[in-house]
């Protein structure tokens, strides 16, 4: 732990990323108590970990998916999400999908990307053909009964570290806490005002500060890309974004997406659903529903939803 004028700070590794948390220290909220909250939502991190990781073996996810064609009690926080998997499905015309992990596999995605075993062997076999299903078809659930019944297996890696950002924000809150951020490797909540008192200011991965960044407060962002996670085998590049209507079809042509919304997990969703779609269909898609989006490209060039122009600090 460091700590920075009035600010706090903790660092740890959690789902298969750096987990960073900035506290500010005023008179209601002590290093002691700040102290405490890193120990929450480090406990909270490794709950939600030990929930839906597709590469531990003994995680409820990895369970599920033994039971194909089962109907299988799950947890309230399985439900939960889920749950959100199948609305963000519809929501996206269907680019958001869980049951890419089949792709995912199929291209060498089938371990921890940080691990040292990880080798992205390509498989023999075709590609997958593009998933035409309704999500809710694979995907039954009887929420009174806390159960589902899958027909295909799932990886719900899309969605969960944006919904742990949240559930931690929500906990740090009850325990009193009033100006902190959260980032989950890009994935952020910010809650109230920075050590002097303003607007949290957030950078954006690969844009320079003093070209551009947002100003936030209460809310949820979300940053998704590729940079760290593609790979090339002979002349074929691949990323772990999957088109579900398209799976041999890979963008290149976007570096990251970022979008700012209510709440992290919403914005998680969001802004990996955009990258799906490109950057054309990206940012038609964010105008037409009022997503406030932030598309970068690999030549340095800054697309802007017009819901997202409000947030931006621009030099």
């Amino acid at each position: 732990m460091s700590r920075k004028a009035s600010l706090l700070s903790d660092k740890f590794r959690a789902m298969g990323t750096d987990v960073s948390i900035d506290v500010v220290l005023d008179g209601n909220v002590s290093e002691e108590k700040a102290q405490k909250a890193f120990e929450t939502a480090r406990a909270i991190f490794e709950k939600y970990e030990q929930i839906f990781s597709r590469f531990r073996k003994d995680s409820e996810l990895s369970e599920l998916n033994k039971n194909i064609g089962k109907t299988t009690r799950i947890s309230d926080e399985m439900l939960e999400v889920l749950k959100l998997c199948i609305s963000h499905h519809k929501a996206s015309e269907c680019y958001f999908d869980p049951r890419v992990i089949e792709i995912l596999e199929q291209i060498g995605y089938d371990k921890d990307f940080s691990s040292n075993d990880f080798n992205a062997s390509l498989r023999e076999n075709s590609f997958p053909e593009k998933i035409n299903d309704k999500l809710e078809k694979n995907i039954r659930l009887s929420p009174e009964k806390k159960a589902v019944f899958l027909e295909r297996r799932i990886d719900t890696t899309g969605i969960v570290k944006g919904y742990a950002v949240d559930k931690t924000a929500e906990a740090l809150v009850q325990e009193g806490l009033q100006d902190f951020i959260i980032d989950a490797g890009g994935d952020m909540y910010i809650e109230g005002r920075d050590a002097e008192k303003k607007e949290w200011r957030v950078a954006i991965e690969g844009i320079p500060e003093n070209k551009l960044m947002l100003k936030l407060s209460h809310t949820g962002i979300a940053t998704s890309g590729i940079s760290r996670k593609r790979w090339q085998r002979g002349d074929r590049k691949f990323h772990h974004l999957i088109n579900p209507k398209n799976p041999e079809t890979f963008t290149q042509d976007l570096k990251t997406v970022t979008v700012v919304d209510e709440k992290t997990v919403d914005a998680d969703a969001l802004a990996k659903t955009l990258f799906i779609m490109g950057k054309n269909r990206g940012i038609e898609f964010a105008d037409k529903n009022g997503i406030k989006a932030l598309f970068l490209d690999y030549r340095g060039n800054i697309v802007l939803s017009k819901e997202i122009k409000e947030k931006i600090i621009a030099n």
